[in-house]
């Protein structure tokens, strides 16, 4: 680590007690989200600060590093998608702590990516409930963009959907029905193919 980005990362850490929200990070630990430190600071927040800071490939992959929310949160929104490549994306969802930072790091980082819809296809293939509910939220976010799957594409996301729904991992239910339900305003046949596999389902 350079001495500048070494000052970058001492800086972000002692602002981040200005921004200290102990109810929000209270409410969080209490639902289960523990990280090491969490100050609470909100997104708009942490949105300011990653426009102050800029795109910073070094800056991101150290902030990654931290086990504190607001550090992952604001590597997600600095980090240079370019220099996302696939042995880095494999590693930071295999680090992701929480439902949080998996939704957060698809809105932020990986729908922008050149490779989102393979890795997300990849994700929603995996038994691992983060993976899943990342997956998912990415192809939620592809589908708003207006990317339509080939037939063989379609065929495999209602199949990995149909399970998905079926699962008594709430986190990973909710996902994959928003992902299904954004499927389905692609157009009047995506639609009917949701209606059928829904009526399947019992849903």
């Amino acid at each position: 680590m350079t001495e500048e980005t070494h000052q970058k990362l001492k800086e972000i850490k002692q602002s981040f007690r200005l921004l200290m929200n102990g109810v929000t990070s209270q409410s969080m630990r209490e639902k289960g989200v523990d990280y090491h430190i969490n100050w609470g600071a909100s997104l708009g927040h942490l949105q300011e600060m990653a426009q102050e800071y800029g795109k910073d490939y070094d800056l991101a992959i150290e902030l990654w590093k931290e086990n504190i929310r607001e550090c992952k949160i604001l590597a997600t929104m600095i980090m240079p998608v370019e220099k996302m490549s696939l042995e880095l994306i494999d590693l930071w969802m295999e680090q992701t702590p929480s439902q949080e930072i998996a939704e957060i790091a698809s809105f932020h980082l990986y729908q922008h990516l050149d490779c989102a819809a393979v890795v997300a296809f990849k994700w929603i293939a995996s038994d691992k409930p983060l993976y899943l509910i990342c997956g998912f939220h990415l192809l939620s976010r592809l589908f708003y963009q207006g990317m339509v799957p080939d037939e063989r594409g379609i065929s495999e996301f209602l199949d990995q959907a149909s399970t998905a729904l079926c699962s008594e991992h709430l986190g990973v239910k909710h996902a994959a029905y928003a992902c299904v339900h954004r499927f389905a305003m692609l157009g009047n046949m995506e639609e009917r193919i949701v209606e059928s596999m829904l009526n399947k389902l019992d849903l």
